[in-house]
């Protein structure tokens, strides 16, 4: 139970009202309202009301008692609205946790911008999440609490050191967040992180809202010491960005922990991994063993014992909202490893069992190895995140009513955004028929109409891996016809293996390094080639073309794309070059706060023919409107690829 008193955050202008005790609020009932526009790197905050709730009731947490096992006292305490990601990063303040290192990724990200607003934790972008974890191993085997943070896709590359970290242990408390994204808003998979903790055989431990999301957080450092593993704390998209009520505590400052010298137990080669799996072995048979009584899995058993629903995370919350607060639910929030008699005791009080749960069933293929018979994936999907909606279609429940719009609404897919520096590039690409292997990044949707220049995107760094592989298979055939593009911090991430590959077995490729000053689409994040910091602080640069010179390609080129003209001819140059080269287009990104806008354009009407021609770079300040092109000026940066275009000179400057 945590001592809570009244504080008061001179970061967000609090304003306090105090409420007598016994009432309510006739208007916001011990509630906050807050209003959040993350808008790339800035965050603003409207606090419209703060209630500082003074009361000597037991008030129960959102998702049932404090800490899934008892009630907190709330004794002039406040609570704020909190993203989960803010309140993982909370939580993982609150721990005493001293580094947190990771990459950006949706849904993750957020967590360690917020952890970086505490002076206590040094917090940092890594180059990639294998490092990022492997950073945190050493500042927990030095004696620190740490974490790492990455989405979903970035544990398959932290696998490597995972796995083994698993039969090491720490020394210090260590968390791993990751955070899932089903329905895959910003992801090209939706893989289920938790076969990563089964497989692994390393705890982790899943929220259903924000307040378990720091209590959670503080909770996994507890069991990362205790039983000397890492700990996953997995999120997933809805949790990560939904809002939900949270009580700040106060932050637990711990002594490290001494280092000591350890060979057996740190350095895994053979003769050490070996004796080492065995204590893995039995460190799961314990932790299996605290599942069937932590507080973190809990019954709650309603009038209505006709169905037991089993579930975790966001399904909690859209199972209590389809069968309401008389159900049956045994909410897990343990969910590696899973335990036996608990669940088999619930099964038994039940007449039948639903097993909840998005993506993949984890859960429910353990319970069938248990015996028991359950509902399952035969009713719900295997594919995309759920909602109280579709919960209530699959299950046979009737839906809440919703409206509908009478007309249809135009679709608005995703574009470049008007100025993007690498429009001018794809159109290039695109008017001379490159065959164009992507990467991950916001240059992807060069793949949509009217661009349709992105031919592949698998994995970070994947398309400079790519090139190498289809210009052997396929040779002269493809050389000089096909590009590889990754942006600077992709290229950073895991592009520099690939070009290694290039230079070392000497395929005739060309790679474009996209070099746009940023980390641009999860919200403008600094690398290792912008000399900034996670703070904004001067940083090591990493000078991109003495690295790739320095890698063994001697031909490297570097062009402004918002001259056509020269990145052209770039272009035509490297593609008929008989060697491995590489082009460098730099331009930063244009919603960077730092980069000075031009006055926009506007289109002279007795000038337009009305050909389309700048409509094939796909800008959405350009639209058509009476048979001619129309700018609008509140969209347009005067970035000139459009003036450029136009052979009757009908863009001028306002």
């Amino acid at each position: 139970m945590e001592n809570m008193s009244p504080q008061v955050s001179t970061k967000f202008d609090t304003i306090p009202r105090e409420i007598p005790a016994g009432k309510a609020d006739p208007e916001y009932p011990g509630k906050i309202m807050e209003t959040r526009c993350f808008s790339r790197k800035k965050r603003f905050t409207d606090r419209k009301k703060h209630d500082i709730i003074k009361s000597n009731a037991a008030i129960p947490s959102q998702t049932g008692p404090a800490g899934g096992g008892c009630f907190r006292k709330e004794v002039g305490s406040m609570k704020k609205l909190m993203l989960g990601n803010e309140a993982v990063a909370r939580g993982l303040y609150e721990a005493g946790c001293s580094l947190i290192s990771s990459y950006p990724g949706t849904p993750s990200t957020e967590i360690t911008e917020q952890a970086a607003r505490y002076d206590e934790i040094y917090c940092e972008w890594a180059p990639n999440e294998k490092v990022a974890m492997e950073v945190a191993f050493g500042a927990a085997l030095a004696g620190k609490r740490s974490a790492c943070v990455m989405k979903h896709v970035g544990v398959n590359v932290a696998a490597d050191p995972l796995f083994t970290i698993a039969y090491t242990g720490i020394n210090a408390g260590m968390v791993i967040c990751v955070a899932d994204d089903p329905g895959m808003h910003s992801s090209q998979n939706e893989q289920d992180s938790r076969h990563y903790a089964v497989s692994a055989k390393i705890p982790m431990l899943e929220p259903a809202d924000s307040e378990e999301a720091r209590l959670f957080a503080k909770r996994a450092f507890q069991l990362s010491e205790e039983y000397d593993t890492p700990v996953f704390l997995k999120l997933c998209t809805r949790i990560s960005h939904s809002q939900s009520l949270v009580e700040e505590g106060q932050r637990e400052d711990l002594p490290p922990r001494p280092y000591v010298k350890d060979i057996a137990k740190y350095v895994m080669v053979p003769g050490n991994a070996r004796p080492r799996h065995p204590i893995v072995e039995e460190r799961t048979r314990r932790l299996t063993a605290y599942a069937e009584t932590t507080d973190l899995n809990r019954e709650e058993l309603g009038e209505d014992t006709s169905l037991g629903i089993i579930t975790s995370s966001t399904c909690y919350q859209y199972a209590r909202e389809v069968f309401g607060e008389k159900a049956s639910i045994l909410k897990l929030g343990l969910v590696n490893p899973l335990p036996r008699q608990k669940i088999l005791d619930f099964a038994a009080k039940v007449d039948r069992l639903l097993v909840l749960e998005e993506l993949d069933p984890v859960i429910e293929e353990y319970c069938r190895n248990l015996g028991l018979t359950v509902q399952g994936k035969d009713a719900l999907p295997l594919i995309g995140e759920f909602s109280q909606g579709l919960v209530a279609e699959k299950l046979g429940k009737t839906p809440k009513p919703w409206v509908a719009l009478d007309e249809a609404v135009p679709p608005r897919p995703p574009v470049l955004c008007a100025g993007c520096p690498h429009r001018g590039l794809f159109y290039t690409l695109a008017k001379h028929k490159v065959t164009v292997l992507g990467d991950i990044g916001c240059y992807t949707l060069a793949a949509y109409e009217p661009l349709y220049a992105i031919e592949t995107c698998e994995c970070m760094g994947a398309s400079v891996s790519s090139i190498h592989g289809f210009n052997k298979a396929l040779g002269q055939a493809s050389e000089g016809k096909t590009v590889a593009v990754l942006g600077d911090s992709t290229f950073m991430h895991s592009g520099m293996t690939g070009l290694a590959n290039i230079a070392y077995n000497q395929s005739n490729s060309t790679v474009i390094i996209l070099d746009n000053s940023t980390t641009g689409m999860t919200g403008h994040q600094e690398n290792p080639t912008t000399g900034k910091n996670l703070r904004g602080d001067p940083a090591g640069k990493i000078d991109l073309e003495t690295l790739c010179r320095a890698m063994g390609i001697r031909r490297v080129r570097v062009v402004d794309p918002y001259d056509l003209k020269a990145t052209e001819q770039v272009v035509t140059e490297e593609l008929a070059a008989e060697e491995p080269s590489v082009i460098i287009t730099r331009r930063p990104c244009v919603l960077l706060k730092t980069v000075k806008k031009h006055p926009p354009y506007r289109v002279d009407p007795d000038q337009c023919k009305g050909c389309k021609l700048c409509m094939r770079i796909g800008c959405p300040a350009i639209s058509w409107k009476e048979k001619k092109a129309v700018i609008d000026p509140t969209q347009c940066v005067g970035c000139g690829v459009c003036e450029q275009l136009c052979n009757f000179d009908a863009f001028r400057h306002e």
